[in-house]
């Protein structure tokens, strides 16, 4: 077995140091975030000092957001768990994935196998939910979901081989076009029946090897430990620019074909729609990339803070489509009269977060701080940017309004 890197380590921004200051300013601060308070109050549960859980179960949990800016590369225990089933019982042992559809050799492989066979590559990822910021939109117009922070997001390091590698190993017929996978966890239908989570990507993206199209991957490891349950032992697959619910957990099926996946979480969730209606859902394109997003982790919303100097910190991520980066993110403490530029940490390239910071003069009394993230979006098109205001949308997706946490600076 070789392996190989695409990505370098990163290593954490003063994570003791940081760490203490986080706790601090969380022992000042109000309950709630962003405005949400009595939402909070009433749904979360807090699971020790690792995760806020948002839904028992199917269980659904995120980090508190100064833990979460705290360092570069997410901890397993601080990386934000989606589900949308029970955790499968899988025996590591008799686990196979299987490699079916338009090809002309039907595989399937053992954990053990795949490591053996195929060349093992590290890569650096973020991975963020869709429903990311939830909150933030239910507080326009309710929205059903899971009622996430902004938290739902984490960047770590997935060791496993190419899923290229394994395609192309099954010999791709030349009528294929998309990528099926399937998941061992059962979800119960309305009918009452269970169907497994999947969906699908194009084929140009299973197929990318390197470059700006950064490859996706058969995950076993995350932070070079063996993939935890919750985070999809035995196997996953990381979509690197694609919004979480296309790195499938749990991955036991891979089917190649000439159109993308029925499969419900395909066909018919993760797409922006206005309504329920039948027509309106099945003309709406699946959600793919993930969206340019920014958010401030620290200060926590409703924080009372020492008026004078303080540094405020938070993350941003650019668009999830090939050729786009970030190119700033500024703060503002006056309603976006004026905005300052922060300080970006670390660029590992595409489809991973940046972790800023920048030092402001508080002022005695309440007020505001905004956020706002600028970037390319990959298309030649020049600058985009978060828009002031988020576009409300039935499922609560694709939040990526500018970030407003409220502060009282006290003397």
């Amino acid at each position: 077995m070789n392996r190989r890197t695409l990505s370098p380590r990163a290593a954490d921004l003063s994570r003791r140091q940081w760490l203490a200051q986080a706790a601090a300013l969380s022992s000042v601060a109000y309950l709630g975030g962003n405005g949400f308070s009595q939402d909070k109050v009433a749904t979360e549960k807090v699971a020790g000092p690792k995760l806020i859980v948002r839904q028992e179960s199917p269980y659904n949990a995120e980090p508190e957001l100064p833990t979460l800016v705290s360092s570069y590369l997410t901890p397993v225990e601080q990386f934000y768990v989606r589900s949308h089933g029970a955790v499968p019982k899988i025996d590591a042992d008799s686990f196979r994935v299987k490699i079916a559809g338009l090809v002309n050799r039907e595989l399937e492989f053992s954990v053990a196998e795949l490591k053996d066979k195929f060349d093992t590559h590290k890569i650096a990822a973020t991975l963020t939910c869709a429903g990311n910021r939830r909150q933030e939109l239910s507080a326009i117009k309710k929205v059903a979901g899971v009622q996430w922070d902004a938290g739902a997001i984490g960047h770590a390091e997935w060791l496993g081989p190419l899923l290229a590698d394994v395609l192309k190993a099954a010999e791709i017929k030349p009528e294929a076009k998309h990528v099926w996978l399937e998941g061992l966890d059962p979800i119960k239908e309305k009918d009452g029946s269970e169907a497994p989570f999947g969906g699908s990507i194009p084929l140009t993206k299973a197929l990318a090897t390197k470059g700006r199209n950064q490859p996706s991957l058969l995950a076993h490891s995350m932070n070079d430990k063996p993939l935890t349950a919750e985070h999809g032992a035995p196997l996953r697959l990381v979509v690197p620019g694609y919004i979480g619910a296309r790195s499938v957990k749990w991955l036991a099926k891979i089917v190649v074909s000439d159109k993308p996946s029925t499969n419900h979480y395909l066909a018919e969730a993760y797409k922006l729609i206005q309504t329920d209606d039948k027509e309106e859902v099945a003309k709406a394109e699946p959600i793919y990339e993930f969206p340019l997003n920014v958010a401030i982790g620290l200060p926590t919303d409703g924080a009372k803070l020492k008026a004078g100097q303080q540094e405020i910190r938070g993350y941003a991520l650019p668009y999830g489509k090939s050729g786009s980066y970030l190119t700033s993110v500024e703060l503002s403490i006056d309603n976006g009269r004026t905005w300052m530029r922060t300080q970006l940490m670390r660029n590992e390239g595409a489809y991973c977060w940046q972790l800023w910071s920048v030092n402001v003069e508080l002022l005695p009394g309440k007020q505001t701080l905004l956020a706002r993230a600028i970037g390319n979006d990959g298309s030649g098109m020049g600058r985009s940017e978060t828009p002031e205001k988020g576009e409300w949308n039935l499922k609560g997706y694709m939040y990526n309004a500018w970030h407003r946490v409220r502060v009282e600076g006290i003397t």
